[in-house]
């Protein structure tokens, strides 16, 4: 009874302190609110779309938005609100697996770069063999490097989510590294050494869970900006498919109409592409701060002075 009683008051003390900053930053509850209606999208879209996303009708083409087609149809007649509320479960996907691939790979890297950055022998010159592949993939525009994935391995979902996940490695890589290389000197790492834990013990147990803070932050960042990265890919051609509901191919359909007065079809879907890659980002600065035990500290206590002050 007494230990249900102490749960319930830290559970309420988090969301009080969940709420307060909610009210002193209301750009994080903006961005997970965007993040949480893209999601509730991509799963509800069956029961939410009026009509069939890739249904055409021809006799409706170009039609701007009324009572009927809320946001338009396009130059075949689709409906636009349609297509827009199918199309996260497109771009969604691509980007999360793309982001979670590039995660696993570069973190793991990262850390085995990190951890064996100083010392010598046949690691160290693996991970500095490691570190350089990693240069000369960041050394080319990434939107170019995709294209070129795309166009070698063959224009398909999968390959999308390759070339982010390849494109996107090197960040995590690089961002676990200097994590793992500022933690492998303390003392509970060099304690677990003496407890007789192998090298990878060490990293698995040890270091990675001590290390994942700025991953997690960069994690949400990364997949706002994979959404922009698939949408590109689809804009020029080499992404998604068409007629399948996806942001970048529905701005593409509707860009050559814009110059003759029909805007509907492009700005609509660039719009929801703007709005969704803002609220990730959003969350991606949130996450930071609440993981960056500093930050976090800070926060807290700009709240409590600013409750100080309204109390006086």
């Amino acid at each position: 009874m007494v230990l249900s009683v102490v749960i319930d008051e830290v559970q309420g003390s988090r969301l009080r302190l969940a709420l307060r900053i909610a009210l002193a930053r209301p750009r994080y509850a903006l961005g997970y609110a965007i993040v949480s209606l893209v999601v509730l999208l991509a799963v509800f879209a069956p029961w939410i779309a009026p009509f069939d996303p890739v249904e055409a009708n021809s006799s409706q083409f170009l039609q701007p938005p009324d009572a009927s087609h809320w946001l338009g149809t396009d130059a075949v007649g689709m409906d636009i609100f349609s297509r827009l509320v199918y199309a996260p479960r497109i771009d969604l996907t691509i980007a999360i697996l793309g982001t979670m691939l590039s995660a696993v790979v570069g973190t793991g890297l990262g850390a085995w770069v990190g951890y064996y950055n100083a010392t010598s022998g046949a690691q160290a010159r693996l991970s500095y063999l490691t570190m350089r592949a990693a240069d000369v993939i960041q050394a080319f525009p990434v939107f170019v490097f995709a294209i070129a994935l795309v166009a070698s391995l063959g224009q398909s979902i999968q390959t999308v989510v390759l070339a982010i996940a390849f494109v996107n490695a090197p960040i995590y890589l690089r961002l676990m590294r200097t994590q793992v290389m500022s933690i492998r000197a303390m003392r509970f790492v060099e304690a677990s050494r003496v407890a007789g834990l192998s090298d990878w013990q060490t990293i698995q147990r040890h270091i990675i869970p001590n290390a994942m803070g700025p991953v997690f932050a960069q994690l949400s960042i990364n997949v706002g900006w994979s959404i922009l990265l698939t949408a590109g890919l689809s804009f020029v051609g080499a992404g998604v498919r068409a007629p399948t509901p996806e942001w970048g191919s529905m701005i593409a359909s509707g860009f050559q109409n814009v110059m003759t007065g029909e805007w509907w079809p492009s700005v609509f879907p660039g719009l929801a592409l703007m709005i969704t890659v803002l609220g990730f980002s959003l969350v991606g600065g949130s996450i930071e701060v609440f993981t960056d035990p500093t930050k976090m500290r800070t926060l807290v206590m700009e709240l409590e002075t600013s409750t100080q002050r309204q109390t006086q």
